[in-house]
């Protein structure tokens, strides 16, 4: 019995856990969440299910953030993650913070091709209060009747706040930020009665953040939900439980990102459930339709993409030794690489963008448009905004305010250097704030004087940045796509060289322990 035979038992084993015998079948809830256009993992969730379904009732759901992540994203506005998810004959699917990257009308322009039912409870239009998708739908599984609700985080309003105002600053779209769980509740109270198990597709994630509206968190405030499938912050979980408002368990669920795993909630014939993930990495299996679509569209991004921008001789890095995301919370030679180029293209004094566009490593040597493009995969362009010196360091003290926790508007800047004392209260930490002068020394920056800075649309329409740059003065606006700055400065002005000079973060940053 050779090894390779030996891995599939070992998998078919895995995939049917908790499932019985043909005539005791279970219901098996196939979930992911945060795919970010990991295109090559569908055909491999096709065939899972369908194994699955040869021994249980089977359905698949993802819990959001699937449109952007990568240049099959990114180069299409959606679209062929759409003609992929097409093919993929979802249950039902919610909304995550990152299908509002193309502004909503392009989102809503993609989901009229889309096939599936989309759920989400807190996605209403700001004039008329009406919710843009339903909140829920019930769907028969096997001999169950499962009732799927929606919901995104409310966050959303900030990280992509400009997907939500047209560009007169109307409010078009709300998400309910102050009544997420009351709307979640509601939407349970529906249907309980007509269901056998209520399943929420959640992208709110596990994690803390401003609005106060976390998946743990509405657990805890709600009643009737049995199952909890999350998403947003790339959490790997295979089972958590959290009891809700009337001290009830409710299983909780996450698979991570990209597809490295799947998600597989089990509902036994004897109504018990469980969770669990499925690794993907060395699944042999594709479903054959599903791949060619995929096929068809890696090949068109192939060609796209596959074109030489630069020889890098080293390794541009946005990950720390432990895996963490080093760009959040300290400056990384990949963020040098690409603050330079938003400095240098357009010409500002100096240039700040947050470390949450920045996606990616990339490896030391040929590198190609669909890597750069992969590193800075989001529709974002560089502009130039006009600053006061005690705006900018009232923008540092927002942005660092969590060192070292990983924070999404951590600054990765150029012609700048400053240091974060820990030692001192937040919101007086930053010292020794200096810009690049004409002679390529540095100056102490003048509090009274403006400043030329470069940046992303995302920071200064009230995505990024703490919504600090939303009153500044545009001096110049939508100059270059981000991906595309960074061609043209590693082409033009590296000479399709990166060398030695980013080997290592420049020293622009410095960081004082408590």
């Amino acid at each position: 019995m050779n090894n390779r035979y030996l891995v599939l038992l070992a998998i078919i084993s895995m995939v049917v856990t908790g499932c019985q015998t043909m005539n005791d079948k279970s219901t098996v809830v196939l979930f992911e969440n945060d795919v970010h256009c990991g295109v090559e993992g569908y055909a491999k969730m096709a065939a899972l299910r369908d194994m699955v379904a040869d021994t249980a009732y089977t359905c698949l759901v993802s819990d959001g953030d699937y449109l952007q992540g990568g240049p099959a994203g990114a180069l299409s506005k959606g679209e062929y993650i759409i003609d992929i998810m097409n093919k993929m004959r979802f249950t039902a699917v919610t909304l995550g913070n990152h299908e509002f990257d193309y502004k909503t009308p392009r989102m809503l322009e993609l989901f009229d091709r889309f096939k599936s039912p989309v759920v989400c409870v807190n996605l209403v239009d700001a004039a008329t209060g009406k919710r843009v998708y339903p909140e829920s739908i019930i769907r028969k599984v096997g001999k169950k009747y499962i009732g799927f609700v929606g919901v995104v985080t409310p966050t959303s309003l900030y990280t992509e706040e400009y997907a939500f105002y047209d560009d007169q600053g109307v409010k078009l779209y709300d998400l309910c930020e102050k009544t997420v769980y009351e709307q979640v509740q509601k939407a349970v109270n529906k249907i309980r009665k007509k269901v056998d198990y209520v399943v929420v597709l959640s992208h709110l994630g596990e994690e803390p953040n401003e609005t106060n509206v976390d998946s743990h968190g509405l657990i805890q405030a709600t009643t009737g939900i049995d199952v909890v499938l999350d998403g947003h912050t790339h959490s790997e979980i295979p089972q958590e439980i959290v009891m809700n408002k009337d001290g009830k368990p409710v299983l909780i669920a996450q698979t991570g990102t990209k597809y490295k795993n799947a998600g597989k909630l089990v509902i036994r014939r004897d109504g018990t459930m469980s969770t669990e993930l499925v690794s993907l990495k060395d699944y042999p299996y594709q479903d054959q339709q599903v791949r060619m679509a995929t096929d068809s569209v890696l090949n068109v991004l192939n060609a796209q993409t596959s074109r030489v921008i630069c020889q890098s001789e080293v390794e541009l890095k946005i990950l720390d030794a432990e895996g963490k995301q080093q760009v959040r919370y300290a400056e990384t030679n990949a963020g040098d690489l690409v603050a330079d180029a938003y400095r240098i293209v357009s010409g500002a004094d100096f240039a700040m963008t947050n470390g949450g566009g920045v996606r990616v490593n990339l490896p030391k040597g040929q590198l190609t448009y669909g890597d750069m493009v992969t590193m800075l995969p989001f529709d974002n362009n560089v502009c130039v905004i006009d600053i006061t010196g005690a705006q900018l360091k009232d923008l540092l003290e927002t942005c660092t305010q969590y060192t070292p926790v990983e924070f999404g508007d951590f600054p990765q800047v150029s012609g700048i250097k400053f240091t974060i004392d820990k030692s001192r209260a937040v919101g007086n930490r930053i010292t020794d704030l200096v810009i690049l002068n004409k002679s390529g020394a540095y100056d102490p920056v003048q509090m009274d004087h403006t400043y030329c800075m470069a940046t992303i649309d995302y920071c200064v329409t009230g995505g990024g940045f703490g919504g600090k740059l939303k009153q500044n003065n545009i001096a110049k606006s939508a100059i270059i796509l981000y991906s595309e700055c960074l061609i043209k400065y590693v082409m033009e002005n590296l000479g399709g060289h990166i060398g030695q000079e980013y080997a290592t973060p420049q020293g622009r940053i410095k960081i004082i322990e408590k």
